[in-house]
């Protein structure tokens, strides 16, 4: 399974615990997470927790998540993957986030561009498909900047802090 991937301003690489420190400072902040199916980090130790559950998933080839290094400051600005890899039917769903402070930049594009890439080129998956919280409208904006299909709203979907969520979810094709 791949380890990196690179584009013109971003270096993506497989995350590692030793990561936990940068990725802390993202996932604290409430609004990165606000869209996001974790709570909120208080510590880095959860952090550490996640980045290991992560890498338990990778080694089955289920799932990889890379951390989203900005070439030019090598330092770390979020992190993006592939949450789920089924092989069986050729599709996978992806996910990422930014450090606030790179909004709107688009970093997260870049990224996204790479993952779309690689697997339909290296991994012959058929499908992308992003799913996302009605209300993550920078999301949604830039899914459809990457031209995704918007399919339906997937009804109370996920349980977030014991709260039943809608998500809508998107696809993209290689035949697109």
């Amino acid at each position: 399974m791949i380890t990196e991937l690179h584009t013109e301003r971003l270096h993506l690489r497989k995350m590692k615990v030793s990561d936990s420190s940068s990725l802390f400072k993202i996932w604290s902040d409430p609004d990165v997470t606000k869209f996001m199916n974790v709570s909120c980090l208080t510590n880095e130790n959860q952090a550490k927790e996640m980045i290991t559950l992560l890498d338990d998933l990778s080694q089955d080839r289920k799932a990889i998540r890379f951390s989203i290094i900005k070439i030019e400051t090598k330092e770390i600005i979020g992190s993006c993957g592939y949450n789920s890899l089924d092989f069986e039917n050729a599709k996978a769903e992806i996910g990422y986030d930014i450090a606030k402070s790179f909004w709107g930049r688009g970093y997260a594009s870049e990224a996204i561009y790479s993952l779309l890439d690689y697997a339909f080129s290296s991994l012959k998956m058929n499908r992308i498909e992003a799913k996302v919280e009605p209300e993550n409208v920078n999301s949604i904006k830039l899914l459809q900047k990457l031209n995704f299909t918007f399919e339906g709203t997937l009804r109370q979907y996920e349980r977030v802090d014991g709260k039943f969520n809608d998500l809508k979810i998107y696809s993209k094709l290689i035949s697109d």
